[in-house]
């Protein structure tokens, strides 16, 4: 039976995964549509198993952001964009 400290370690290694995934995503969002000016950020959330949401948000302070693109994008374990409605297509 697995102690306490080693599912402490297994829950850690699972969110450094799951970091370094979205970290990935969007590093891809971004490389396929292009950098936007007033980029304030881009905000991945795991939706269910190799589902997420990617926002693109855009703005030159915080009080006037919007999101400019919003995509459904489907990742593989390491984060690299399998599918994308709607396509990510370069705009900048």
């Amino acid at each position: 039976m697995p102690t306490k400290e080693q599912g402490q370690e297994q829950a850690e290694l699972g969110n450094q995964a799951r970091t370094q995934r979205r970290s990935v995503i969007v590093g891809q969002v971004l490389q396929a549509l292009g950098r936007p000016a007033t980029l304030h950020r881009v905000e991945v959330r795991h939706l269910w198993d190799d589902h997420y949401r990617a926002n693109v948000y855009v703005g030159a302070n915080a009080v006037s952001t919007r999101v400019a693109h919003s995509y459904f994008v489907m990742a593989d374990e390491a984060g690299n964009i399998i599918a994308s409605v709607p396509d990510i297509t370069r705009k900048y």
